[in-house]
């Protein structure tokens, strides 16, 4: 279709289109020329051109999010200031999601940690390992983050997690780690570890109420599997 977006018809405009059905009608090349916002004059490309041919270079927004600035610059009609656009609106999507968590009144399920952290974790080339701090009725305290990087005994240590919700009064903790593999099964090193935090934390009388591994797309819950 020649001519900018303001030339076509109006329910096929991205704008009118969001106004009239809601922003889950929108796919994500429309999202991103909302987001863009104009097209590139020189070339007679429109805005979702632009979109189109930015999730085609990267294989979806999963690697745009991940791309530079200066990455999405080399895209023709992208230039600093769409690029700029685009990282600010990812970065919110990121902050909303990685957010949200703290704002739930209590705990549940372990799927609903997994909604939240599999976000954050997807993606990552390292090992993070966190506990969530709980009051007496379940509702979130305080994150925690206890350690970064190869996972073993001397850096998750007992007193790096307790010390903190000894702090923050917490009743209870949740541990959540990833596996950049991507697969969720426990190591014997990650079953050890979760013993030993269980046993500190029964004599301090913070429970451990559970251990999620955050792998890509899947999770494992050791109350779930009977090994907590």
């Amino acid at each position: 279709m020649s001519g900018g977006i303001k030339h076509w018809p109006e329910d096929e405009r991205p704008r009118e289109k969001l106004l009239k059905h809601g922003a889950k009608a929108l796919s994500d090349a429309e999202l991103l020329a909302l987001i863009i916002g104009t097209g590139d004059s020189a070339s007679g490309r429109s805005a979702l051109d632009i979109g189109r041919e930015l999730l085609q270079e990267f294989d979806g927004l999963r690697n745009l999010a991940h791309a530079t600035a200066g990455e999405i610059c080399r895209v023709k009609g992208a230039g600093p200031a769409k690029a700029a656009c685009i990282k600010a609106a990812l970065e919110l999507a990121n902050r909303y999601g990685t957010r949200r968590f703290e704002s739930l009144e209590r705990f549940t399920s372990p799927g609903q940690v997994f909604e939240h952290f599999h976000f954050e974790f997807r993606d990552s080339r390292k090992e993070y390992f966190l506990a969530l701090l709980l009051d007496g009725k379940n509702r979130i305290l305080k994150r925690v983050q206890i350690s970064e990087g190869s996972l073993n005994q001397s850096i998750v240590h007992p007193r790096e997690v307790f010390n903190q919700a000894v702090r923050e009064s917490a009743a209870a903790v949740i541990l959540v780690h990833n596996h950049p593999t991507g697969d969720p099964t426990p190591s014997r090193e990650d079953m050890d570890i979760t013993r030993r935090l269980r046993e500190a934390g029964d004599l301090l009388g913070i429970k451990v109420l559970d251990h999620i591994i955050i792998g890509d797309g899947s999770f494992l819950s050791f109350v779930d599997r009977g090994m907590l």
